[in-house]
């Protein structure tokens, strides 16, 4: 993901912003004509995702809300952040964002978007339908932002045959069962699993189903948390596998390595961990190839994985908020979620979780996961977070460091970062 620092500029800005009316506001209409809600979001144009809320979405919530038009605008993802910035400095912030649910801490803080439980009578019996694990990516200092919109997490994705080669006839359902397939595939050529990063994405599943944790509840300090034994213990396995060979160099970000979409496949990977776009990629490039699904190991902690997705934000500057909310509350509908279902958007419903898989047979897992998957921190300083755990982590790798020095390392960095 892309990442952008906001600046200080930018946080005077916003309370200017909040008294000014924009092209991009939600004004429209006099007091007889219907209210223009602006909704900026980062599906491609053409993508089935943008057709779907075009001309299915939005008609439809159009037709029971004859007063109120949702004029809805695609940016490329890469350049959305920065639009945001620029608009929130310009004055002409739309009414709704599609926001990754890494920028909604950090919009938050810098007053850029409305707290939706003090505008939101029915906030709650809305966020109760969706999964907790979704819900939290919209909290910051005991308010929620955002509601969740689509939502997605990571699951174990395996080979059989390349299991089967070493006499493994079911995917790995602990850490130790994911010790003891590495132990047989040594020496096959093949190894027991791969990943491409260093990154919370790809840790935190790890960390979190050993028991471990990065900080504290109130994510106030990582010392004790990041490097408690279980979080060590959760690394420290990663790390044995690739000293073992059992685990790629890609880990590294290293180039020229063999990619998981590629190596999962061709049998080089026995498992890797990704998310539900993988289906229709695998189905594209290798239609031969059976994929399965299994959740991810359980190392002590339960079975848990991360929680990826867009949340759904109400700018400040929103001069028509109630018409706002009304478009919001669509969005979290059973109608317009299966839609979105329909072209490849997990919904975020906890209810439709039995019924996706008339939509898609692969969504069964996914949403067996995200019952469990927890949010990356939903802090502001995230991203400068996440690098010091991943440059830290990366040293352990590298036999520089122990797993120990390692996560007390990026403990101490983290600390003072949670405190300010």
């Amino acid at each position: 993901m892309r990442r952008t620092t906001w600046s200080v500029a930018v946080l005077a800005a916003v309370g200017l912003s909040a008294c000014s009316t924009g092209a991009g506001s939600a004004g429209g209409g006099g007091s007889d004509g219907p209210v223009t809600v602006t909704y900026w979001h980062a599906y491609s144009a053409d993508s089935p995702e943008a057709t779907t809320l075009n001309n299915v979405v939005i008609p439809a919530f159009e037709k029971t809300h004859p007063k109120i038009k949702v004029k809805a605008v695609a940016f490329p993802y890469d350049q959305l952040h920065q639009k945001l910035l620029t608009s929130t400095a310009g004055g002409t912030l739309p009414c709704l964002v599609r926001s990754d649910i890494i920028w909604v801490p950090e919009l938050a803080q810098l007053g850029a978007i409305t707290a939706l439980d003090d505008v939101m009578k029915d906030y709650n019996t809305i966020a109760a339908k969706t999964y907790d694990g979704a819900l939290a990516t919209n909290v910051w200092k005991g308010k929620h932002y955002g509601l969740p919109l689509d939502t997605n997490t990571r699951v174990l994705m395996y080979n059989a045959k390349t299991l089967a080669k070493a006499g493994i006839n079911t995917p790995p359902k602990t850490f130790e069962d994911v010790r003891a397939d590495a132990a047989k595939l040594k020496g096959t050529g093949d190894v027991v699993f791969a990943d491409n990063g260093t990154s919370g994405w790809n840790l935190f599943p790890w960390i979190w189903s050993a028991g471990g944790d990065v900080t504290d509840a109130k994510m106030t300090k990582a010392t004790g948390y990041l490097n408690s034994p279980k979080s060590v213990e959760a690394v420290q396995l990663l790390v044995d596998l690739k000293k073992e060979g059992q685990l790629p160099d890609i880990i590294m970000g290293s180039k020229g390595g063999v990619e998981t979409a590629v190596g999962l496949p061709q049998g080089k990977y026995a498992s890797i961990l990704d998310g539900p776009w993988m289906f229709p990629i695998f189905q594209k490039q290798n239609p031969t190839f059976d994929l399965k699904t299994a959740p991810m190991p359980d190392g002590g902690g339960g079975s848990v994985s991360v929680v990826g997705g867009e949340d759904l934000v109400m700018t400040s500057s929103c001069e028509n908020k109630d018409q706002a909310a009304e478009f919001s509350r669509y969005m979290l509908s059973d109608e317009a979620q299966t839609a979105m279902a329909k072209v490849g958007q997990m919904p975020v419903l906890k209810d439709l979780g039995s019924k996706l898989t008339d939509i898609q047979p692969y969504y069964g897992v996914f949403a067996q996961q995200l019952q469990t998957a927890r949010p990356r921190l939903p802090h502001p300083k995230y991203p400068k977070i996440e690098e010091i755990i991943s440059t830290e982590v990366q040293k352990a790798f590298k036999g520089d460091e122990t797993v120990q020095q390692a996560l007390d390392a990026a403990a101490r960095q983290i600390d003072p970062l949670l405190a300010s």
